[in-house]
């Protein structure tokens, strides 16, 4: 009777925002899995939905029902990647809407109080993809044997599931019912829970417990560790279970779509999930799309293959050198449109000087926020921007985008006119005014000025901007040097401070609003590539890396911490305010322009993909904010629309 009443509650409330539930629609049976339900393999679409399946009003947002069927084929540059198919598919417990707000997706509903306890509530009746019941027990399955087991975790609980540093209390009163409760606020928990590779705080339990000592029979497990050639089960549960990387064709999931290649080789698929828990309005279970076809090609390749018209819906790989090839694809074969979309980074590219690099000399030099400031007034912006961008980015330091409550163009223009006397001047007040014949200056142990700078090496326009830098830069005595590598070999080599300075996106959110977590702007993450090592030691809690020990750097991990305590919107607009005019001072990542469009390919008969939108990897997870799982092929579509 309670449960009851708090549906008719929520039913009540709907209504009165305007959003009145939906009536249960009429439930029509897949065509793709028809053949295994005749089989008697599969049950029937009423016995697959949950009791209070997740309904889609897609004219609400201005969008067409669609029909089942089709492959959508899209492309990867590397085999990794095809978790590219949970970020796309963005079923999450909770998860962002069109507007940025947070609402119930995986969940039925969930209940807040005072960002300290968390009541979610799950969808009786909801299954895994294999069928299996999806229920509390599976996140209690995470919290007591593999978040809490020091052999499959020895660090315990993330940061995300820490507030104060100290872990939740987590029950299960019922099959559907979960409560994570603190003692102090966590306010980035639910954020946390829509990001594009979010914290999987659930696991499916009946399928990992055959690969878990606590439940698993000692010799079955035994040879199952030697099939898998592992050493020990730890090793093998880890290994099969990782919700994210999606390279487990066995691992049951809550995604729209399936693994259904045991090894992607370069071609993975993807089929529609039997029990997916959305539907629409005409009972038609989503997604849409029957198959999802990922290629895996070189990265350069990308761009030439989308312009032979052998990608359906592609943005992944391509940039804004690309629209011209593509452009000329649609008037030579007229099987796709090329939408602008805007980007959501902080920066289309940003260098970072890091401050944790090994070299003391190099450390000391760096760390001089003169020469930060220095290095960025020696870029010139505007011939970036017109030579790379046509003019179209937005020129400036790495700060928030316009379309942020918190956007200041002082932020934006801080250090970042193109001022090369001013430059000269800083540098020489850092004490570099020592130079070699070819104007060179010299590190105060005597060794030339050459800054070298590592890139992935997988945007030509990285390349070409750092081209331009380098005869700016050149012109007040610093040498530039590049040094392309594999991006997972860069990263490795920023996090152990053997790398000088890097080059990539800046801020994956550059439109945050006062309940966005602050911590990319606070030395919490090692991923910020200007202090990886500070990142280290917050994520560690002491155990790797170093403490802050620059007084910028440890406010803005003060005001982080104030962010996670404060109790008004007011209060955290205020601190978002101060971490950004710290950045813009500080100059930890030098910024050179934003907003340049992402374009994004979408085949001439696919609906449902916004002419206009925001390629963002958090918040948004690419295409999962529009929810690619309402998108499908209109077989009735002619060349010529």
């Amino acid at each position: 009777m309670r449960d009851v009443s708090r549906r008719l509650c929520l039913a009540l409330i709907a209504a009165l925002l305007g959003t009145a539930a939906l009536a249960s629609p009429t439930l029509q049976e897949s065509s793709f899995w028809n053949s295994e339900v005749v089989k008697g393999n599969m049950p029937p679409i009423g016995e697959r939905l949950p009791e209070t399946p997740l309904i889609v009003d897609l004219k609400s947002k201005g969008r067409e029902p669609g029909i089942e069927g089709g492959t959508l084929r899209t492309m990867v540059s590397r085999s990794k990647d095809i978790r590219q198919m949970v970020v796309y598919g963005y079923a999450r417990l909770v998860g962002y809407d069109e507007g940025y707000e947070l609402v119930p997706d995986i969940l039925l509903d969930f209940e807040n109080v005072e960002n300290r306890k968390f009541t979610f509530h799950l969808r009786p009746g909801h299954r895994w993809s294999d069928g299996a019941p999806f229920t509390s027990a599976d996140f209690e399955y995470y919290w007591k044997h593999v978040i809490n087991n020091d052999e499959l975790t020895p660090g315990g609980p993330s940061e995300l599931l820490l507030a104060d540093g100290k872990p939740p209390r987590v029950s299960f009163p019922d099959e559907v019912t979960v409560i994570y409760e603190w003692d102090a606020p966590n306010p980035q928990f639910l954020r946390a829970l829509a990001q594009a590779n979010p914290p999987f705080i659930y696991r499916p339990s009946h399928y990992l417990k055959q690969y878990h000592a606590a439940f698993a029979d000692e010799e079955d497990l035994k040879a199952k560790m030697r099939e898998k050639r592992v050493r020990s089960w730890a090793a093998l549960h880890n290994r099969l279970d990782n919700m994210y990387k999606f390279d487990n064709p066995q691992l049951p999931t809550l995604q729209p779509w399936i693994s259904a290649s045991a090894n992607a080789g370069t071609r993975a698929l993807f089929v529609r999930n039997p029990y997916y828990h959305r539907i629409d309005t005409n009972g038609i279970q989503l997604p849409y799309i029957d198959v999802v076809e990922m290629s895996i090609v070189a990265g350069g390749l990308v761009a030439a293959k989308t312009n032979a018209g052998e990608a359906d819906l592609q943005a992944r790989g391509l940039s804004f050198r690309d629209i011209s090839i593509l452009k000329k694809g649609e008037v030579d074969g007229k099987n796709y449109q090329t939408n602008l979309w805007a980007n959501g980074a902080a920066s289309q590219i940003a260098i970072y000087p890091n401050l944790n690099f090994n070299d003391p000399v190099w450390r000391e030099v760096l760390r001089d926020v003169r020469v930060r400031r220095a290095l960025s007034l020696a870029i010139d912006r505007r011939m970036i921007n017109r030579a790379l961008y046509f003019g179209l980015g937005r020129e400036g330091g790495m700060t928030v985008l316009a379309r942020s409550p918190f956007f200041d163009p002082k932020n934006l223009t801080s250090w970042a006119i193109y001022d090369p006397a001013l430059a000269n001047t800083l540098l020489d007040q850092a004490g570099l005014h020592e130079r070699q014949a070819d104007g060179i200056r010299l590190l105060p142990d005597g060794r030339p000025m050459e800054l070298v700078i590592e890139t992935a090496g997988e945007r030509q326009e990285v390349e070409n901007a750092l081209q331009i830098i380098t005869d700016t830069w050149r012109d007040v005595g610093v040498k530039l040097v590049m040094r392309p590598l594999d991006r997972d070999i860069l990263r490795n080599r920023v996090y152990t401070g053997v790398t000088m300075a890097s080059v990539w996106y800046g801020w994956d959110n550059g439109i945050p609003t006062a309940d966005t977590p602050p911590d990319y702007l606070a030395p919490r993450q090692q991923e910020f590539l200007a202090w990886p090592k500070w990142g280290q030691y917050f994520q560690t809690h002491g155990a790797a890396g170093e403490a802050p020990d620059m007084p910028e750097a440890q406010r803005l991990m003060e005001l982080s911490l104030q962010w996670e305590d404060a109790t008004t919107q007011e209060a955290r607009a205020e601190i978002w305010r101060e971490m950004l005019k710290i950045h813009a001072d500080q100059i930890y990542g030098i910024g050179i322009l934003a907003e340049a469009p992402q374009p994004v390919v979408v085949a001439y008969n696919l609906r449902n993909v916004p002419t206009t939108g925001t390629w963002a990897w958090d918040p948004g997870a690419h295409f999962g904010l529009y929810r690619m799982d309402e998108f499908w092929f209109d077989p009735e579509a002619t060349v010529t629309q």
